[in-house]
């Protein structure tokens, strides 16, 4: 972070704030108690162009799914100034688990500005109910078997704008993040955070830093089961749980890309590196409170039309049979298809670390003209 301002050449005492802050509440934002790896699912990735790098694309990020990695990439394509619509489905454990996404950045205005609305939903639908499934006298009667979903949803709203620089091109952008979680009838909550992003553009080099919800993110569950439900629970040892609130602690990330152009072939490799800080976490470099977990991409790209990406992140040691210990990384493959107004994207991703946890991602970007 110190050499990207060292890079930047400011003029405007404004952005010299900004930076300023930036910094300060990543410090200041990074102790008190937290539930480690709290609203996980935002992290699983928004894109098949993301998941095919292993999620290494906070630094050349520049369309709608920037909202999801780093919002100061909504002003990342110089060439876009209308309407892009981005749309993804995954499935996970042969469409137990369903992971979507929809999104869409409003036409340019006032000097580059962009806004961008996000909606995610993560779920699990069609669970048996079977806290009734025994009546009274203790006979089982499946009528009394129902149904419900166990849903993760997050509501995001981006703005992102350039700042001026004598070099280079920067960019700045945040997200007012709203979280509902459910659990069927039993268990809902509500959580609000904020991200805030740089973008750093100078040749060929790109260079940026996300801190993700950087007020720390609160949800606030409350739970609702009647007298029968909580006996039922009580008689199979199982814990009622009572109203609390959760809490999302800050990470960190920092990304370096650098474009190759080789005639009409371009090479685009990005290192990002993730800093959480709500505790030791099995990574890469594991520490208490701060842990450290790389991601790796790269793309190739034939003029622009037709791209091919691998990734690596998510490195972890594993324990095998008789105490041996060994390392395993989440890899991932990935192409994409510009066809004028329609971007096409596929990638193979393992998404869970587990021998049928790999899942087909496919997502879909339409620009539409700025009117006039």
């Amino acid at each position: 972070m110190h050499r990207l301002k060292e890079k930047i050449q400011v003029h405007n005492p404004r952005m010299k704030r900004t930076l300023t802050l930036f910094i300060i509440l990543i410090a200041i934002c990074t102790s008190g108690r937290s539930q480690k790896f709290s609203n996980e699912f935002l992290s699983i990735g928004v894109g098949a162009r993301a998941q095919g790098l292993g999620n290494a694309v906070i630094a050349r990020t520049d369309d709608v799914t920037s909202t999801a990695w780093n919002p100061a990439g909504l002003i990342g394509n110089t060439d876009l100034a209308g309407i892009q619509i981005g749309a993804m489905h995954n499935e996970w454990f042969a469409g137990v688990g369903k992971f979507d996404y929809a999104g869409v950045i409003l036409p340019e205005w006032k000097g580059g500005r962009r806004i961008a609305l996000s909606f995610i939903r993560f779920g699990i639908d069609d669970i048996p109910n079977t806290l009734s499934l025994y009546e009274a006298d203790g006979t089982v009667n499946f009528d009394n078997v129902s149904e419900f979903s166990a849903a993760d949803y997050a509501f995001l709203a981006s703005y992102a704008q350039p700042l001026n620089v004598r070099e280079g091109r920067l960019l700045i952008g945040g997200n007012i993040k709203v979280i509902h979680r459910i659990i069927g009838p039993f268990a809902r909550s509500w959580g609000f955070g904020i991200d805030v992003g740089l973008q750093y553009h100078r040749g060929p080099w790109s260079f940026a830093a996300v801190g993700r919800d950087l007020t720390s993110t609160f949800n606030a569950w409350s739970f609702d089961f009647t007298d029968e439900e909580k006996e039922t629970l009580s008689l199979t040892n199982n814990e009622i749980p009572i109203n609390s609130v959760e809490v999302t602690k800050p990470t960190l990330i920092l990304g370096v890309a650098r474009r190759f152009q080789l005639n009409q072939v371009g090479i685009t490799p990005e290192l990002d590196i993730n800093l959480t800080t709500d505790g030791q976490r099995n990574v890469l470099i594991s520490g208490d409170p701060v842990s450290i977990d790389p991601a790796f991409g790269i793309e190739a790209d034939y003029d622009q039309f037709i791209f091919l990406r691998a990734g690596v992140n998510q490195f972890q040691e594993i324990s095998g049979f008789g105490g041996t210990q060994s390392w395993q990384a989440r890899p991932s493959l990935g192409v994409g298809f510009a066809f004028s107004a329609l971007q096409l994207d596929y990638a193979f991703s393992d998404q869970t670390g587990l021998d049928n946890g790999y899942s087909h991602v496919i997502s879909l970007l339409v620009n539409l003209r700025k009117d006039g």
